[in-house]
């Protein structure tokens, strides 16, 4: 069985209520439940959440919630690996069919796609890696990053790059946060998503929105109302070829 995992804690802090807030006209988490359903991958959408308003608006979005995360899974330093495993083992032990590979999708993705979802399911599939998640690249070379030392003053943290020019760089990506597919076996016993266990599906920066600041909010909400609907022939620059999105 395919399973989606969409979190979705109730206590948000520098945005109360962030998954269920009104962005663009639904509820935030409406538009990761809506790409998970589109997408065609999963044979059950299922969100966690501790928070009896959360369910209430996920159901009607069309997502199951068929259990309240317990308290000690809900908590502000509870990783996201947990709750996933969570999740399947309530699956395993529920379902007829036992699952075998689980995606998680942000519930504050609201520039996931369905073709993005199928293409880290088949990027899975392909590479026969045991996680698929969705990177994007950083827009200036990281190796020219500056900081404010103690004194006011700014120094670089790989000062010996101050020459370089930024096309002789090694190109540097980030987690977009939208999703992370990974197989069951991989959540259950906690291996890491950021390791050489794990294979990557390019976004465009310009879908790519963190929220975690009422700043933030703002500007995806701006920056999404702007973008037109993405061309299904949009390629992506990685390395040398080019990934169909």
């Amino acid at each position: 069985m395919k399973l989606a995992v969409i979190p979705a804690r109730g206590g948000s802090k520098r945005i109360p209520r962030k998954n269920i807030k009104p962005f663009c006209g639904k509820p935030m988490i409406a538009w990761s439940i809506e790409a998970a359903r589109a997408s065609g991958c999963f044979d059950r959408v299922i969100v966690s959440t501790d928070d009896a308003e959360i369910a209430d608006v996920a159901r009607h979005y069309g997502a199951e919630v068929p259990f309240l995360r317990p308290p000690e899974l809900s908590d502000d330093h509870t990783g996201t690996i947990p709750v996933v495993a969570h999740a399947i083992d309530w699956a395993n032990t529920n379902a007829a069919q036992p699952v075998t590979i689980t995606c998680c999708i942000y519930a504050t993705a609201a520039f996931v796609s369905a073709t993005d979802l199928q293409r880290g399911l088949e990027t899975l599939a392909r590479e026969g890696c045991d996680y698929a998640f969705s990177i994007t690249s950083y827009p200036f070379p990281i190796q020219r990053a500056i900081r404010i030392a103690e004194d006011g003053r700014i120094k670089m943290f790989q000062p010996e790059h101050f020459n370089a020019r930024s096309q002789d760089l090694e190109e540097a990506w980030h987690d977009a946060g939208q999703f992370y597919w990974g197989k069951a076996d991989a959540w259950l016993t906690g291996k890491p998503v950021f390791s050489q266990f794990a294979c990557p599906v390019p976004l465009p920066r310009h879908r790519v929105q963190d929220i975690d600041t009422p700043e933030d909010w703002l500007c995806a909400e701006a920056l999404f109302q702007l973008l037109p609907n993405t061309p299904d022939d949009e390629r992506i620059e990685f390395g040398e070829s080019f990934v169909r999105k």
